[in-house]
Formats: C-alpha cells, sequence, structure tokens
C-alpha cells in the first residue's frame, strides 16, 4: 500500500490559518480604531453642537438680563412719577385750604379775643393769644369745635399776668381739616370729620 506524506498539507494548512487569523485580527483591530474614531467624531461634534447652544443660551440669558434691568429701571422711574403726580395733586388740593383755615380763623375768633401768633406743623395749628377772661377761650375753642375746617381744639396754656389790662394769654392746638378731593377744595367742602371732642375737653 502506497504512503502518503501529509506533513507539508497540514502545515501549510495551518499557515494559511496563521495568515487568516491574522488579517481577521488586523481586520477587527482596523475596524475598532475606525469605530472608535467615528464614535469620537460624533461625540465631539454632539460637544461642539451643546458648546455652542450653551454659548448661545449664555447670550440670550445676558440679553434678558439687560432687558429686566431696563424694565426694573422703567417701573422704578414710573414710580417716582407717580410719586411726583401725587405730591402736585396734593399740593393742589390743599392750596385752598390755607384760605379756608385762616378765614375759619376769624370766622370763630369772639369779641373780646385776637391772636398773637399763628403757626403750622403738618395738619396741627398751633394758636397764641389774649382773651380778655377765660370765658372767652372757651368760646372760641367750642367755635372751633363746630367748625368745618378746624378740629379737636386742645387748650395748653391760659395765664393771667399781674398788671396784664388785656387779660389772658393762651396757647391752644387745633387740627386742621383737609379736603377729601381737588373737587372739594374747589367747591370748599372739608371732607367728613371723625367724633368731635367736646369744648374744653
Amino acid at each position: 500500500m502506497p504512503q502518503i506524506n501529509l506533513l507539508p498539507w497540514r502545515a501549510e494548512q495551518r499557515k494559511e490559518r496563521k495568515v487568516a487569523f491574522l488579517a481577521a485580527l488586523g481586520g477587527g483591530t482596523i475596524a475598532a480604531l475606525l469605530a472608535t474614531f467615528v464614535t469620537y467624531l460624533i461625540f465631539g461634534s454632539m460637544i461642539s453642537g451643546q458648546q455652542e447652544r450653551n454659548t448661545k443660551l449664555k447670550a440670550e440669558i445676558a440679553t434678558l438680563d439687560k432687558q429686566i434691568e431696563e424694565i426694573n429701571s422703567l417701573e422704578a422711574q414710573k414710580q417716582r412719577f407717580i410719586a411726583r403726580m401725587e405730591i402736585i395733586e396734593k399740593l393742589q388740593r390743599s392750596r385752598p385750604e390755607i384760605v379756608h383755615v385762616f378765614d375759619e380763623l376769624v370766622r370763630t375768633l369772639p369779641d373780646g379775643t385776637f391772636l398773637t401768633g399763628v403757626t403750622q406743623s403738618g395738619s396741627r395749628l398751633k394758636i397764641d393769644g389774649v382773651a380778655q377772661s377765660s370765658t372767652r377761650v372757651s368760646t372760641f375753642m367750642r367755635n372751633i369745635d363746630k367748625s368745618a375746617w378746624l378740629r379737636n381744639p386742645e387748650l395748653s396754656v391760659i395765664e393771667t399776668k399781674s398788671g396784664q389790662s388785656l387779660g389772658s394769654a393762651f396757647t391752644l392746638f387745633a387740627d386742621e381739616v383737609t379736603v377729601a378731593g381737588a373737587d372739594d377744595a374747589d367747591t370748599g367742602k372739608p371732607k367728613p370729620r371723625a367724633n368731635r371732642k367736646g369744648a374744653g375737653s
């Protein structure tokens, strides 16, 4: 029977398998590197796109912050303007009041009494004067309490000096009644008053 030597064929087969393995290994390595590179490019593109969006968002946020500051500034200017308008309106409403107050002081002043000074702090009036008697002062306070432009008379000092022929010096306080609005001020109608105090109280 003839003998066949298979060693060369097996060696050739092992060599081919080795070459195929190395080729497959190289191809896999190249594919892995290529996949890694593509993945890197994709993630790099995503990161770059996100950074661009972040930059755009930051720019838009900065623009919005500036607009908000401008709005707040305009709101503050609006509030200052409204406050000035309210002050102007208040001054316009209160302009006729002092005329009515002085006119009312003349109307409420009884005979035998004259004033030496009138000072005002806000709506509070300090009235200094001289009366022939304390009864005249009481009458003056009752007249103030009935007045449409004055209220809450409070006697602070009444003093009779020896040798003073004119009578008793007095100091009393009263509140000015403010008008409810410009129309009332023009027509002379004062704002409704709270409960009155009794005369001399």
